[in-house]
């Protein structure tokens, strides 16, 4: 079954402003390094950066829509009492913002070391690509694909094959609220010339109208040695679905609005 493509107008106004901006990204249906049918965000600048400390009372959210995390990747069957999961993005010049809102009725961590099977713990996965190039990042920074664990650590695979503690790159707080998870996370962007271990990494500055590739996806674990779902906020028409840590181009394209 093939599913129509979605445009998410996280703000209406934005999008107006920026159709130039949006028309000068890459076509992904020419284009073999994205797959089609890719949602299209569009970020709100924020006046004033949210405070990461899961509580989601900054009044920057309010200016952006949520989207879901809807598509089940792998696994059985769930009901909504054991997962739902929806965000929002928002962005200032030296960060993007993203807010997750999660039903899940057992959060586990059963692998103290952040290093180990951190994908088949509860975690949530957010995929960024800097320059919306798409392709193959498995092993490079072409794309990064964050494993936000529930001790807010950020993992990824580096260039050398291993995993590698990215938490550097991330803030990260969530807090229980009723029987929702709420989950506040501001990721530094940094360009495909990331070096692991070296000293001159700095992390790029936004500005509206630059468009990055997104994505992001939920690991359910209620008490197995493996993930029982894997859940993302993208279609996958063909292939492994779980393949986003190695292709960016099952990302969808965010653009940064030049409005609050």
């Amino acid at each position: 079954m093939m599913y129509p493509k979605k445009t998410i107008l996280i703000a209406l106004p934005a999008l107006l402003s920026l159709s130039a901006a949006c028309g000068a990204a890459d076509d992904p249906i020419d284009d073999p390094n994205h797959e089609v049918d890719r949602t299209e965000y569009v970020a709100p600048r924020a006046a004033e950066a949210p405070v990461i400390d899961g509580v989601a009372d900054d009044a920057a959210w309010e200016a952006a829509e949520w989207q879901a995390i809807e598509y089940r990747w792998l696994g059985p069957e769930y009901s909504e009492d054991d997962f739902q999961g929806r965000f929002k993005v928002v962005w200032t010049e030296e960060r993007i913002y993203v807010l997750g809102e999660f039903v899940d009725d057992i959060l586990f961590d059963s692998h103290r070391d952040p290093l180990v099977q951190y994908w088949d713990d509860d975690c949530w996965e957010i995929f960024i690509d800097e320059d919306f190039s798409g392709g193959e990042h498995q092993f490079n920074h072409n794309a990064f694909a964050y494993h936000l664990s529930l001790d807010n650590k950020a993992i990824d695979i580096g260039t050398d094959e291993a995993p590698h503690d990215y938490t550097h790159h991330v803030d990260s707080r969530w807090q229980q609220q009723g029987n929702k998870l709420v989950w506040e996370v501001a990721i530094d962007i940094y360009t495909d010339e990331y070096v692991d271990g070296g000293d001159n990494n700095s992390p790029i500055a936004l500005s509206a109208g630059k468009v990055m590739g997104l994505m992001l996806a939920y690991c359910d674990n209620d008490g197995s040695e493996l993930r029982e779902n894997f859940i993302g906020s993208e279609f996958v028409p063909s292939g492994p679905k779980d393949r986003g840590w190695i292709d960016a181009g099952l990302f969808g394209s965010l653009v940064l609005g030049d409005t609050e």
